[in-house]
């Protein structure tokens, strides 16, 4: 996390079931801006920021409105529509130049020419964006729902979590190699209720997992991909639906159903700041405190 000051060296963002958006100082906890979509129908599901820190993205009901983060004004500068159903996920191309979204949790491979996707059927799928065709499935709990998948930024591990708790590992391998593209690595339950989110942080040390106990959990990533539970974040009242990892991988945002968003600090897993102010279930965040593109 960069320095404490109240520029956009570091955006933070929640979305509510208020409908409101809100920015937030990270330090402090002030909200700096509120965008409060009045008269404006649909929840905010998720929010994502774009690499150069000039948009936001933020998935409503069946659209996505894209703000000017540098702007005062409540209105989109853009909205995409189409979907058909509830978009509750979204995700920029490295260069910010094209936006993915979909109605099951999706990551861009960091090669940006793969898109994996998950859905409740059981299913996790790559894409091959260049042909946009299904080049694998993996179903690795039947059908049981895959609600997060998350991929490495190294691109070499791929995690996703169901709705029964469980967290599953595969090592992503190299085109040619002798082993499979995806080799399963191993399983583990996470959580021993709905699992909400599963997140690898930037320095592939630490998976975030999310739960509908209330908990968050922090998992040490050996160089051999053993996973070890190492933190339980406790403090939320209610759900925890989605986390966000500092640049640095050294500070976790978490959304809950309790109204609040906590910044955690990785070392001692001790929160170290609230931010109120929402009037209903916080269910999404964002944050970017790193270089811009």
């Amino acid at each position: 996390m960069p320095s404490q000051s109240s520029d956009l060296s570091v955006v933070l963002v929640t979305g509510s079931y208020d409908h409101e958006i809100r920015f937030w100082e990270a330090w402090s906890g002030i909200c700096s801006r509120t965008i409060p979509r009045s008269g404006e129908t649909g929840q905010v599901n998720r929010l994502s920021i774009s690499p150069d820190k000039r948009y936001l993205a933020a998935a409503i009901h069946k659209k996505v409105n894209i703000y000017d983060i540098g702007s005062s004004a409540s209105t989109p500068v853009v909205t995409f529509e189409g979907h058909t159903a509830n978009v509750t996920s979204l995700c920029f191309h490295s260069g910010g130049k094209w936006l993915v979204t979909g109605m099951n949790d999706i990551c861009i491979h960091p090669n940006q020419g793969e898109l994996i996707s998950c859905d409740q059927a059981g299913s996790i799928k790559q894409w091959d964006l260049t042909e946009n065709v299904c080049t694998l499935e993996l179903a690795p709990a039947g059908n049981v729902p895959i609600r997060s998948v998350t991929i490495a930024s190294d691109g070499q591990c791929l995690v996703a979590g169901n709705n029964k708790g469980k967290c599953y590992v595969w090592k992503i391998n190299p085109e040619g190699s002798p082993h499979p593209r995806f080799q399963a690595l191993t399983k583990f339950p996470a959580h021993s209720k709905y699992l909400t989110r599963c997140l690898l942080s930037p320095d592939v040390k630490t998976l975030a997992t999310c739960s509908a106990d209330t908990t968050v959990k922090i998992w040490s990533i050996s160089p051999n991909y053993e996973f070890k539970q190492e933190k339980v974040l406790i403090g939320h009242q209610r759900w925890v639906w989605d986390a966000a990892f500092s640049a640095d991988s050294a500070y976790l945002v978490t959304a809950s159903s309790d109204h609040v968003a906590r910044l955690w600090e990785m070392a001692t897993g001790e929160t170290v700041r609230q931010y109120n102010g929402h009037h209903k279930a916080v269910v999404c965040c964002a944050l970017h405190d790193g270089t811009g593109c």
